[in-house]
Formats: C-alpha cells, sequence, structure tokens
C-alpha cells in the first residue's frame, strides 16, 4: 500500500474503522442510552420539534435525534430502532474525517492532509465515542466543518463564509449554545489575521445571519407551537453558563485525561511546537494553537473535564500534529512504527486469547475471571464473527509486513492497528461486553414483576440512561415521585438503598455485574393502612 494513503485505501481503512460495532448490541448505559430512548419516543411518539425522553420533555437540540429517527426509519427493514439510529453516529463521525482532510489540505497541503484523518480517527478517545449514539459527534463534525471554512476565507471567501455559517447554525442544532462558544473568537482570531480583514469581517457577519437563520427555524417553530419547551430549553442552556464547571479543577483533570485521550495526536502536536518554534506566528499553526487554548477555555469554564466534551478539543490538536507526522526523525518515527507494530500485535493476541476463554473455556484461569466478571454468560462460536476477525488480523499481518518506509508508516500502523484492536473486540468480545452493559434482562424481569391492574409507577432517583431503557424495552414508564402525581402513585421503582416505612418491596433486580447495593433496582408497593375497630 502506498504511504501517504489516499483514495479507496483511506476510505476502506476509515469505513471499516467506522461501522464496525455500530451494530450488534443493545442500548448501553449514559449517553447511548439516552440518545436511543429520545430517538425511540421521536419515532413512537412523532414530538419532532420537542424531543422527550420516556413521555416527559427533554429540552435540548435535536438535530442529532431527528437523523438518528431518519435512519431508524429507512432501516427499519433490516436493524431494530437502536442499532439504526447508530447508523447516524457513523455518518456524522465520517463526515468530521472529512472535513478535518479538508481543513488540513487548506492549511498544511494536499501531502500531509491525510494524516488529519487518521490521527482524528486514531486518537484513542474519539473511538470510545464514535461507535454510540452521541449528539456530541454531530458537534464535532460542526466544528470540524468550521475549522475548514475558517481556513480558505482569505482564499474563497465566499464559500469559506457559507460553510462557517452553515456548520454554526447546525452545530446550535446539534447540540446548544455552549458547544459552539468556541468558533467565535477562533472566527474573530481568522479576521484579525487577514490580510484583508474588512472582507474577511464582512463574511464572518454574513455567515454569522446564515447561521442565525438555520437555527432560527426550529427556534421560531417551538416559539409558536411550544413556548414552554422553548423556555425549558433555555434555562437548561443558560443554566451551563451560569453555573461554571469550576475551571482549574476542569483544568487539572484535562491534564490528566488527554495524555492517554489525545495519544497519539497530542505528543505530535507537541512535537510541531518544537520543531516549527520559529514558525508559531504562521497561519498554519497559530490558528490550531488558538483555536486548542479558546477551545480548553470554554470545555473548562462551562462543560467541564468529561470526555464527551473532550471531542472537541481534538481537531486544533489534530491540525496542530499534522506538520510533526513529516518531520519526525527518522529515529523516533522507527521506533513510534515499531512500538505500534509491537503493541497492537500483543494487543490482538490477548483478544483471540480472551475469546477463547469465553468460548472454549481455555485458558481455564482466564475463564474463570471472565465468568466472575460476568456471571451466567455463556460464550457462543459464531462462524461468520470469527471468519471475519480472522480475516482482519491476516489484513494486519500483511501491511505490517508490506508497507513501504515512509514518515506516515507509523501514524499509518496506529490507525490500521486501533482498527484492528476494535474489530476484534466488536466481532469476538461483544457478546460478553453487552450481556453485562445491557438492560434487556433487568427490565424483562422487571415487566413480569409488574401488578397486572396498576396505576402509576413513581420513581425517585433513576437516571436518564435508566428511564430510557425501560421504555424502549418494555414500555415502561414512570413519573417523578416528587411530582403531584407521583405522590398519589401506589407503586414506586428506586436505584440504590432500599427503603422503608409504608413500602412493601415487590422485586429486586440487577445487570449480572451488580453486586453493590446501590446499584440494585427495586419496585415497592404502598401499603394499605389497616383500619382500627371503632374508628
Amino acid at each position: 500500500m502506498p504511504l501517504p494513503p489516499s483514495g479507496w485505501a483511506l476510505a476502506i481503512l476509515l469505513g471499516l474503522y467506522i461501522f464496525t460495532g455500530l451494530i450488534g448490541h443493545d442500548p448501553w448505559k449514559n449517553d447511548d442510552a439516552v440518545t436511543i430512548g429520545v430517538v425511540y419516543d421521536l419515532v413512537t411518539g412523532g414530538h419532532w420539534l420537542t424531543p422527550s425522553l420516556a413521555g416527559r420533555p427533554y429540552p435540548d437540540a435535536p438535530l442529532h435525534y431527528w437523523l438518528a429517527a431518519i435512519s431508524s426509519q429507512l432501516f427499519a427493514w433490516a436493524l431494530p430502532v437502536h442499532e439504526a439510529a447508530r447508523l447516524a453516529s457513523g455518518v456524522f463521525t465520517l463526515l468530521a474525517l472529512t472535513f478535518i482532510h479538508l481543513a488540513a489540505r487548506e492549511l498544511h497541503g494536499r501531502e500531509q492532509a491525510p494524516a488529519a484523518p487518521l490521527l482524528l480517527a486514531g486518537s484513542i478517545g474519539f473511538l470510545f465515542h464514535a461507535h454510540e449514539a452521541q449528539p456530541m459527534l454531530a458537534t464535532l463534525t460542526a466544528h470540524t466543518a468550521a475549522y475548514w471554512g475558517l481556513s480558505q476565507l482569505s482564499r474563497r471567501p465566499l464559500r469559506g463564509a457559507s460553510c462557517f455559517g452553515l456548520a454554526l447554525g447546525l452545530g446550535f442544532l446539534a447540540n446548544g449554545l455552549v458547544p459552539m462558544l468556541p468558533l467565535l473568537p477562533i472566527a474573530a482570531f481568522v479576521v484579525w489575521r487577514s490580510e484583508k480583514r474588512q472582507r474577511a469581517a464582512l463574511s464572518v457577519l454574513a455567515s454569522l445571519l446564515l447561521a442565525s437563520a438555520v437555527a432560527g427555524t426550529w427556534l421560531l417553530g417551538l416559539l409558536l407551537s411550544s413556548p414552554a419547551y422553548l423556555a425549558a430549553f433555555w434555562q437548561v442552556e443558560l443554566a451551563q453558563l451560569s453555573d461554571g464547571a469550576q475551571p482549574l479543577l476542569s483544568l487539572l483533570h484535562f491534564s490528566t485525561l488527554l495524555p492517554w485521550y489525545a495519544w497519539p495526536a497530542l505528543p505530535l502536536a507537541g512535537w510541531t511546537l518544537w520543531v516549527k518554534r520559529r514558525q508559531l506566528a504562521s497561519t498554519p499553526l497559530a490558528l490550531p494553537i488558538f483555536a486548542f487554548l479558546v477551545t480548553l477555555a470554554v470545555n473548562s469554564a462551562y462543560l467541564g473535564a468529561r470526555s464527551a466534551p473532550a471531542l472537541l478539543l481534538l481537531p486544533p490538536l489534530v491540525l496542530l500534529a499534522v506538520p510533526g507526522v513529516a518531520s519526525l526523525r527518522r529515529g523516533a518515527a522507527n521506533a513510534f512504527d515499531w512500538f505500534n507494530m509491537i503493541t497492537f500485535s500483543f494487543l490482538a493476541a490477548l483478544a483471540w486469547l480472551g475469546w477463547s476463554a469465553m468460548v472454549f473455556g481455555w485458558p481455564a484461569r482466564l475463564a474463570r475471571q471472565a465468568s466472575r466478571l460476568e456471571p451466567g454468560f455463556v460464550g457462543q462460536f459464531s462462524s461468520f464473527n470469527v471468519a471475519f476477525a480472522l480475516l482482519g488480523t491476516l489484513a494486519w499481518c500483511w501491511l505490517i509486513v508490506t508497507s513501504p518506509r515512509s514518515p506516515m508508516r507509523g501514524i499509518m500502523h496506529w490507525m490500521a492497528g486501533l482498527t484492528l484492536f476494535w474489530l476484534l473486540i466488536a466481532t469476538l468480545w461483544m457478546p460478553w461486553i453487552d450481556y453485562g452493559k445491557t438492560y434487556r434482562p433487568l427490565s424483562a424481569s422487571l415487566a413480569k414483576a409488574l401488578p397486572a391492574k396498576r396505576g402509576c409507577i413513581a420513581d425517585g432517583n433513576l437516571p436518564d440512561s435508566l428511564l430510557a431503557s425501560l421504555d424502549y424495552f418494555d414500555g415502561i414508564r414512570t413519573v417523578a415521585a416528587q411530582s403531584a402525581a407521583g405522590k398519589d402513585c401506589d407503586l414506586l421503582l428506586i436505584q440504590g438503598a432500599p427503603r422503608s416505612g409504608g413500602w412493601q418491596k415487590l422485586w429486586e433486580g440487577g445487570r449480572p455485574g451488580e453486586r453493590r447495593d446501590n446499584e440494585k433496582l427495586r419496585l415497592y408497593r404502598r401499603e394499605t393502612r389497616k383500619s382500627h375497630p371503632g374508628n
């Protein structure tokens, strides 16, 4: 394979990375389950303007839910809702990789540009979110498109401004106001550095008007049809700006998160800063440096050092790291390449060994450990999955033997190795992982325990992911215990410490690996008060 990869070779590698693992498992805890729950509610209830979760209003920007719902309908003939909805994440990921490639081509030239999508997709933190139903992926796509638009603002002002305006408006529709805030000072920075500032300023102003028109269509629809929902949405948005996220503590957390989350883009960006230290004022370097600092500041101040918003730090790091790939010294490049080949060959061997333990019970010690972590799991041999995994392993062996020497070989082997590892996990380990993460058996058990004749079910502290899963799997919906309706419910569903004092426990359950008391789900019925004689 010639390096750097391009055309079909790059497309096949990235396509295999993106779409492997999007299907084949149930909704999982946190964002994946919540997003699929909102999509399911949208599909079944038709609340296109006002997304809701398990029958409750869920004030959030709707773009990702819209596209996921459309995807679930297009592929309803072949896939269940949760798997078809995740295909929208694959599309957003593919678009993000495309736009970061285009932005790198504008800043660093056509020859170095293929390193950008390899670095972004190869970032360890990106791997976790690229294969779940995650609205932040749509925001990431908007950011990468915005960088492409801003990078061509001087050369092609109309196309650059149009791209930036659409990215800003659609990004707001994807995740609200706060994640898009960093792009405003970045645009001002580009205008300030432009040789034709007046033209650049007018272009950015026009792009802001375009963004307002795009975002305003949904807001106007809410104002006319559901002003209460619009007020709730803005309340959530303003709360993010007013509550704060302890910026100094968030910066400290980012210092421990980014070294593994942004690997290998972060060290390569650091190398670029060193080797190009006399060129830091040039636009190809100054733009990503400023963009990273601004995004880091906004994330620390308003979004916190959480994994999903940290995705927005990756595009500027990647754009800064691209020149570092080609400028690595031969010794460092060879060491990085050997590290990648040895690491992922070892991880691939471990993945096959773990699969053997789960399916065949060998090695016995490893099989006992897998059974202890997920009690009751029984591994099944799938000839299709094994054949696919074996084909990927053989392709990896062929790649590391035949790849020509090139400055791009190290990052190519990293990306290919990461793709292989994820492919092995998705094909060989996914049944074991899904067994421990799905709420499907728990929901079915609860459904059987519910009285045939019942009124409402109150919940005191259930997380959104659990509310979404119960509704998706068995149509179990609850009302908030503190609401007027919840206070009159005869049934109470809680997670955590047992409830006493006027409540009789009907059922208790949890996922196989949940052993702690505060992880258990419990169903109670209100005790009827016995009347005393003479009263």
